[in-house]
């Protein structure tokens, strides 16, 4: 298992996370009762070709391809670190507007712990969801599931 974890951490630090301007997109379903954030994320990338979630970029294929998916709540705590580090270089390499399928966020979740803070730090990133993102941040309330 070490050594799998050696060399997702790898992945998550080096392969490509990279965006298009304004085509970065996330999304939260940990801790929630349902994935249907999930779903319209991948909804909205397949109408959008440009678009990707951390997902389907060249890091995230790779780390799904080694068995590393799931929900926060539902792995490890390496594997869900492995996914913070890979979300964090996600997001600092977006630009313009983010769209979010955020609605019912856990405060647990990689978005609310850990891409939202990337998200107000990176300061090419204006919006989310068409809305300044520091307004979109102050009128998120997240919940506890």
């Amino acid at each position: 298992m070490q050594d799998l974890v050696k060399h997702a951490l790898y992945i998550a630090k080096t392969e490509d996370v990279s965006t298009f301007p304004d085509c970065a997109v996330v999304y939260s379903v940990s801790f929630m009762p349902s994935n249907t954030n999930k779903e319209l994320a991948l909804n909205y990338i397949s109408n959008q070709p440009n678009a990707k979630t951390l997902d389907t970029t060249p890091c995230g294929k790779k780390l799904i391809e080694l068995g590393l998916s799931g929900k926060v709540n539902e792995i490890s705590s390496d594997i869900t670190n492995i996914w913070k580090i890979a979300s964090q270089r996600y997001i600092e390499c977006a630009s313009g507007n983010i769209v979010a399928f955020v609605d019912g966020v856990d405060e647990r979740s990689t978005f609310y712990s850990t891409e939202l803070e990337q998200i107000l730090k990176n300061e090419k990133i204006k919006t989310i969801n068409g809305v300044d993102k520091k307004v979109f941040a102050s009128n998120l309330k997240p919940y506890r599931y």
